[in-house]
């Protein structure tokens, strides 16, 4: 899910909001789709799913790339609503063993919690002009760290789940509003699948974060 950090910033454009609301809409509806397409993936992934699933998007993620490279903005979305489905695919079996754990209000509490913040740091991005560059540039940075603190982790065990999981959450809050920021600049050249992808991602992200702490709380 990182090679759409790659991605050069520009410094901040002022643009009218007026001249980026089409823009603006046009993601949250793609994006809006992309997880109705998700909710479909989660309910047919079979068990084994997840790995299929994760080599799928990351296949397509690079797809996506290529087709905007070649400026095919029909095969980018098909491809972008194919990567939603295996997205489901490979968060599918772990939603499912929350729904056995936990029922399935913790589910759709997750995702409540997770549509909110994305909206709060919507409004931070449009109600202020913010260098997404440099934000983008720290939060990958500390996304890079984070992983590299979960590898190492995983031997040593000095990361709590929480603890990762509220590390996460902070991590793609900062890229969420540089992603916004980007859109209110005008998209940086930009398609709207690209920029959705971005979105997207970052939400997927959130909404898994919010649900390990949820089910952290559920256990004590």
């Amino acid at each position: 899910m990182l090679e759409n950090r790659l991605n050069t910033y520009s410094t901040i454009i002022d643009v009218p909001r007026e001249e980026t609301a089409s823009l603006l809409a046009k993601v949250l509806a793609i994006t809006s789709f992309g997880f109705l397409v998700t909710a479909c993936g989660v309910a047919t992934a079979p068990p084994w799913a997840s790995l299929p699933g994760l080599l799928a998007v990351f296949a397509l993620i690079f797809a996506i790339s290529g087709a905007r490279r070649r400026a095919n903005p029909s095969l980018a979305l098909g491809l972008f609503l194919a990567l939603t489905y295996f997205m489901g695919w490979e968060i599918g079996p772990l939603i499912h063993r929350y729904i056995q754990n936990f029922g399935s209000a913790i589910v759709f509490q997750a995702a409540l919690t997770t549509g909110l913040g994305m909206a709060a740091m919507g409004c931070v991005a449009y109600l202020f002009q913010i260098n997404y560059r440099r934000i983008a540039g720290i939060g990958f940075a500390a996304l890079l760290c984070l992983m590299l603190l979960g590898i190492a982790s995983m031997f040593l065990h000095f990361l709590t789940p929480s603890t990762y999981s509220w590390l996460t959450l902070g991590i793609f809050a900062v890229l969420t509003v540089g992603d916004f920021a980007r859109i209110r600049a005008g998209g940086d050249g930009q398609s709207a699948v690209s920029l959705s992808l971005s979105i997207y991602l970052d939400a997927i992200n959130i909404f898994l974060a919010v649900l390990q702490l949820l089910s952290g709380r559920r256990r004590e």
